[in-house]
C-alpha cells in the first residue's frame, strides 16, 4: 500500500491521458494521492476533476511562484475551499529564492498568511522551501502551537531540518533520492519514521530509471524503495510507516 503526498494531477503535462496514469497508480500499490494546488483556480479545478473524497484529494493555497500574481482576494477564495471536505491541506505555499519568481518580502507575506490561517482552520500546511533555509527557520520557530506542516521535497539543510523536527512537523521526500548524486542520504535517515513522508511531485522530478520523462504517482513505489535503501530498512516497512505519516498528517482514516 502506497501513498502519494504530493503530486499535480491538473498539470497539462497529464491532460490527454489522466485516466490511464491514475490506473497505473492502482496497478502500482497506490492507495492514496494528494493532488496539491498552487492557486485557488487549481483548487477549483482538481476538485471539479480530480478529488473524489474516496482516494484522491487536494488542497488549497499559493504557491510561492504565483505570491506577487495573487489578486487581493486570495485569501478569502482559499478560506471559503477549506470547507470542502476533499481539501486536506493549506499550499503548496512557503518560499523559493532559487527562482525568485515573485518578491521575497512578497513570498514571506503570502506564506505568513497561510500559517495564520493553519491556526485558523487547524488544517496542515504543505510547504515548498528552496534556498530559503534562513527565512524558513525564522517563520518555524514563530510558528504557533497546533500548527502542523510538511516541508515537500525537501532539500534544505540540517538546521532547517532540526528545527521542523522540533516543531513537530513532517519530511517529505521525492525521487531525487534515485538520483546517483543524492547527497541527503544522512538528513534522510535523519528522519524519525513517524515523520517521513514520500511523493513524486508528479509530472516532476521523474526518478530513475525514468528520470527525464514525466513523471507519475505510479511512480512513488521507486520513492519508497530508494528511501529503503538509504535508511537500511525494509521495503515494506517504509511503505507502512509512509502511508501511515500521510493519513495522519491529512487527517484520513487509515
Amino acid at each position: 500500500m502506497l501513498f502519494d503526498s504530493h503530486c499535480h494531477l491538473t498539470d497539462e503535462a497529464f491532460r490527454a491521458d489522466l485516466s490511464g496514469v491514475l490506473e497505473r497508480a492502482r496497478r502500482a500499490g497506490v492507495a492514496r494521492i494528494v493532488c496539491v494546488a498552487s492557486d485557488p483556480d487549481d483548487s477549483v479545478d482538481a476538485l471539479a476533476r480530480v478529488a473524489d473524497g474516496r482516494w484522491i484529494w487536494t488542497t488549497a493555497g499559493v504557491h510561492p511562484h504565483a505570491a506577487a500574481s495573487a489578486d487581493d482576494g486570495w485569501l478569502t477564495r482559499v478560506r471559503e475551499l477549506t470547507a470542502e471536505a476533499r481539501v486536506v491541506a493549506l499550499g503548496e505555499c512557503g518560499l523559493d529564492f532559487h527562482y525568485d519568481h515573485a518578491p521575497r518580502d512578497v513570498q514571506l507575506r503570502v506564506f505568513e498568511a497561510h500559517v495564520a490561517l493553519a491556526q485558523e482552520t487547524g488544517l496542515p500546511v504543505v510547504v515548498h522551501a528552496r534556498d530559503a533555509d534562513e527565512d524558513m527557520t525564522a517563520v518555524l520557530r514563530d510558528v504557533g502551537a497546533g500548527v502542523t506542516g510538511v516541508l515537500h521535497c525537501f532539500t534544505g539543510g540540517r538546521a532547517l531540518l532540526d528545527v521542523a523536527l522540533e516543531r513537530g512537523w513532517y519530511v517529505s521526500f521525492t525521487g531525487m533520492v534515485t538520483f546517483r548524486r543524492f547527497d541527503g542520504a544522512e538528513l534522510l535517515g535523519a528522519v524519525p519514521e513517524d515523520r517521513l513522508m514520500i511523493e513524486t511531485d508528479a509530472p516532476y522530478l521523474a526518478p530513475v530509471p525514468h528520470r527525464g520523462q514525466r513523471n507519475e504517482p505510479a511512480f512513488v513505489e521507486r520513492v519508497a524503495d530508494a528511501v529503503a535503501r538509504h535508511r537500511g530498512e525494509p521495503g515494506e516497512l517504509v511503505r507502512e510507516h509512509t502511508t501511515r505519516n500521510a493519513n495522519r498528517f491529512y487527517g484520513l482514516e487509515a
